[in-house]
């Protein structure tokens, strides 16, 4: 039996499983693809403290894995499934298998929000973008749409002007809440273009995207804009469709925690993008992850 088991691979998770092996805990972090979670589709990062380089996600992400394996931490990969965290000891089934612990940390992060509008699901994959960093080199040259006015659309933005001849933001309001460096450096940018207080309405196009219908929110006129892309930048989705009501949950969906990332159940952590928090960034991430495990490790010898 694990002494904890961490689900997920993102800053948090990996930040848990440095601290766990380091507090000399037998440990095992599961991750369904890829360790790194959301911060893979970042093409540059920034605000990370000690790190003035300005790595991109994948290689800022590797340096966390290669940190935490250093000092032993065992990664599985496949998928988690038939969770139960109302019981002594935890378990789920991993692979086919059944994995016992007597503490859990729940990171399964975040998935992007989508808008659900007509067009959207048919034409993912086919025009219809959630990464800039994966898919903008298909758009070099070309035209593209970045949906949103926070930091990862107007970074996403930046981005993509490198590459593409014309980028439009498409933003609900009349100001950006992008931080004050990324909005002065897009509002800037010459083939940046904004387009204020509107929202998608539909994605055009039948196999393959042509353009996005926009509502103009103040003046009610509806405008058809071309383009090659659209990459969709308007926050994300508490992943929790393995708690099956198990855990006490937010109305935005995200789990709720007390200040040492301990859930409603005993023995039961969330750290990272998943929990009810009110900054999603890598270092608020870590943070969580190293508060989880070191409670988690207090309560697995407490079982």
């Amino acid at each position: 039996m694990l002494d904890l088991a961490i689900i997920g691979g993102g800053p948090a998770g990996l930040t848990a499983g440095l601290y766990a092996v380091r507090g000399g805990a037998n440990v095992c972090l599961y991750e369904e693809m890829f360790t790194g979670g959301q911060i893979v589709k970042t093409h540059r990062i920034d605000n990370y403290p000690g790190i003035s380089d300005g790595p991109d996600g994948y290689a800022l992400a590797a340096r966390f894995e290669e940190h935490a394996s250093a000092f032993g931490l065992k990664i599985e990969y496949g998928t988690v499934s038939d969770l139960v965290l109302t019981e002594d000891p935890k378990r789920f089934t991993f692979n086919g298998e059944t994995v016992e612990a007597k503490t859990v940390i729940l990171a399964t992060g975040a998935s992007p929000r989508t808008l659900g509008i007509p067009g959207e699901k048919e034409l993912t994959g086919h025009g219809v973008s959630y990464c800039a960093t994966c898919d903008g080199a298909f758009y070099k040259n070309r035209t593209a749409t970045v949906i949103g006015g926070g930091d990862t659309a107007i970074s996403d933005a930046l981005y993509l002007a490198k590459l593409c001849k014309q980028v439009y933001v498409v933003h609900r309001r009349d100001a950006l809440r992008a931080c004050a460096i990324l909005a002065d450096a897009a509002l800037k940018t010459e083939n940046i273009t904004f387009v204020w207080n509107s929202v998608p309405e539909a994605f055009l196009g039948e196999k393959k995207l042509s353009g996005v219908r926009l509502k103009n929110r103040v003046t009610g006129e509806v405008t058809d804009l071309e383009t090659d892309g659209v990459f969709v930048a308007v926050g994300v989705e508490p992943r929790t469709d393995l708690l099956n009501g198990q855990v006490a949950l937010a109305d935005n969906g995200s789990i709720l925690t007390d200040e040492h990332m301990q859930t409603n159940l005993k023995g039961v952590f969330a750290a990272g993008d998943v929990r009810n928090t009110p900054l999603r960034q890598v270092v608020t991430a870590c943070a969580d992850g190293a508060i989880a495990a070191t409670y988690a490790l207090e309560a697995s010898r407490v079982n």
